[in-house]
């Protein structure tokens, strides 16, 4: 399959997003230092994708877009929400975005399953270790929530797997229903842009983690 790929520019960095396999980007500091980066880590998304039960077999990368980025961007986050993440779901497009999101935090849990407390620090001395990472992601999610229009009554205790479980079905009971393509809530996120956004936080610290963690 040819992978198209979304690349996104800002002054600093940029990312190459594969539209669409939500959660599959990756950064640089150029276009093609992040569709490198994209390509070396096609063999970690097939984890991703084989546990939602998606074929996966790239065969090349074609870039389709490319938009200009802002400080969301040279922040570290894929930030802008594109023509492409504008086309509307049926209910087999959204049945799809909820197994890959729903997969990526599996495999965000699997990590953080064998990971240690402590990770190796980071090439400055810094980084989250575990526990700090995991609740850092789902402070996120909640954000994410709400901009999807749910509303917990309050921010999930990332140690109350019950209270996490509860805010992401509902955040997937969003995803899974059929979209024309419009933003959520009448606010700025699409159901394409939503479910990317969601997958690749929880990849990004999941692979950040394995990469952090000590060889046994």
């Amino acid at each position: 399959m040819k992978v198209a790929v979304v690349i996104e520019s800002g002054a600093k960095k940029s990312f190459a997003r594969a539209i669409d396999w939500p959660g599959w980007a990756r950064s640089g500091k150029t276009p093609d230092l992040a569709l490198e980066a994209l390509e070396a880590s096609a063999s970690r998304y097939a984890v991703v994708a084989e546990n939602a039960g998606e074929p996966f077999d790239p065969d090349g990368y074609e870039v389709v877009d490319e938009v200009s980025g802002g400080g969301g961007t040279d922040f570290g986050v894929p930030s802008v929400v594109t023509d492409l993440d504008r086309r509307p779901t049926d209910r087999a497009d959204a049945n799809r975005l909820v197994r890959l999101v729903d997969a990526a935090w599996r495999t965000l849990d699997h990590v953080t399953a064998a990971a240690p407390a402590e990770l190796r620090k980071g090439p400055r001395g810094g980084g989250r270790d575990r526990d700090k990472m995991v609740a850092h992601v789902i402070e996120a999610e909640g954000a994410y929530a709400r901009e999807m229009g749910v509303s917990p009554k309050k921010q999930p205790d990332p140690t109350d797997p019950a209270a996490v479980d509860l805010m992401r079905s509902a955040m997937l009971d969003v995803l899974r229903e059929p979209s024309d393509g419009t933003p959520l809530a009448g606010r700025k996120w699409t159901a394409r842009y939503a479910a990317g956004r969601i997958a690749w936080h929880a990849l990004d610290h999941a692979w950040e983690m394995d990469d952090r963690t000590e060889p046994a």
